[in-house]
């Protein structure tokens, strides 16, 4: 449970104002002393991520939060955090203490996250000093399921927990990754280059997460490097089902495996199952477009440290260049980032967002819609450099 990447869990944010009790609920519903609990208003910062099950969602992240009221200069840019978590947040819980009445701050978070249809779940907490009159009659007026709270004993932990699973969002995540494009007991080819940014003794998370969709479809799965991909191709006795293959491998995969193959890549695979494959496409046309000067911003959802070969700092940009024919004014943003100036970008360049999950990769794709700027991600980026963008597509998109 606890080796489940973050970025295929579901992301249950706690809000509330300061004291509300958020840090006590978190540790409730863990049944452990994970966040940091004191009277001192103000005492989460920076949202805090924990990790744990819930039965029968399966692996969830709780994510503890500032308070909604905090105040200063300080205050403001917690808030501001806080409410970065939106973009990643797939069911909220607000927080109320039951000696306090809801307030303005409250109804702004709530109506934000009906703006996101994001499922609200309310807690009255501290039911240990009072049995919160006046949030029941909010929650019972603001139409929202609601229930009370001791985080001293765990009263109510349970009917919480009802609760998140009864209005978790079903589809937060597609069911499959690939499983969808494949039968059982189809052969299915991963091409998994090994380059100076490959892990030592593992493949990356995206490979990991195709080759595990694709046996829980009941392929047969033979993983290989782009080097010894025509043998492999010869040792079969029937042409592969499918082959995926890394984005940057392209060029030479493309010339090695016949054309009545299909053929894609993991990027592409994950701008279907995290975004919009389509949005991806059309973004394609702007690049043409591109002038000398111009403002791209390139989005990696990791921190990885990047080597002298590294795809989105050297050779996505040494692409787009040369397709230019001039120098572009070219800025990266890592991590969960996002940066607020979007209007001056001419195009968006987007990783496979293995790192992060689909809420937040939409709510990015609806800021770019938001300012009309184009966005594409990695594999369709590379597909339509080497000139084969409808070939790698079409696997995909026909389903």
């Amino acid at each position: 449970m606890l080796d489940t990447p973050r970025s295929v869990r579901l992301h249950i944010a706690i809000f509330g104002r300061r004291n509300a009790g958020k840090s006590s609920l978190i540790n409730a519903i863990t049944n452990q002393d994970l966040a940091v609990v004191s009277p001192i208003p103000g005492t989460t910062t920076d949202p805090v991520f924990k990790s744990m099950e819930i039965s029968p969602i399966g692996p969830v992240t709780l994510i503890d939060t500032a308070g909604i009221d905090d105040e200063g200069e300080l205050g403001e840019l917690r808030v501001k955090k806080s409410r970065q978590v939106l973009a990643k947040t797939e069911l909220l819980v607000l927080t109320v203490a039951s000696d306090s009445t809801p307030d303005s701050f409250d109804e702004q978070i709530v109506n934000e996250a009906k703006s996101r249809c994001i499922p609200v779940v309310g807690v009255i907490n501290k039911i240990d000093i009072g049995q919160g009159a006046a949030a029941q009659a909010w929650f019972e007026q603001s139409k929202l399921p609601f229930c009370r709270i001791n985080s001293l004993t765990r009263e109510g932990v349970d009917e919480l927990k009802s609760l998140i699973v009864k209005n978790a969002p079903k589809d937060y995540l597609p069911s499959t990754i690939i499983g969808d494009l494949i039968e059982p007991n189809d052969v299915v080819i991963l091409v998994t280059p090994v380059d100076a940014g490959a892990p030592k003794s593992r493949l990356i998370l995206p490979q990991v997460q195709v080759l595990r969709d694709a046996l829980d479809a009941g392929a047969n799965v033979m993983v290989t490097r782009e080097h010894e991909l025509a043998n492999a191709l010869s040792s079969l006795k029937h042409p592969p089902r499918l082959v995926v293959t890394d984005s940057q491998a392209f060029d030479m995969v493309s010339k090695i495996v016949p054309e009545d193959v299909p053929l894609t890549s993991f990027s592409i695979l994950y701008a279907r199952y995290k975004g919009n494959l389509r949005e991806f496409i059309n973004g394609i046309k702007v690049i043409d477009t591109l002038k000398e000067g111009d403002k791209v911003l390139i989005a990696e959802a990791c921190t990885h440290f990047p080597s002298h070969e590294d795809i989105g700092r050297v050779k996505i940009p040494n692409w787009l260049q040369k397709r230019v024919g001039g120098k572009l004014d070219i800025d990266w943003v890592v991590g969960g980032d996002f940066p607020e100036n979007l209007a001056e970008y001419k195009l968006v360049v987007h990783c496979g967002a293995c790192m992060i999950n689909r809420a937040e990769v939409l709510s990015r794709l609806d800021k770019l819609r938001e300012y009309n700027v184009p966005v594409v991600n990695y594999g369709v980026l590379i597909g339509f450099i080497t000139g084969i963008l409808d070939r790698v597509v079409t696997p995909v998109e026909k389903h």
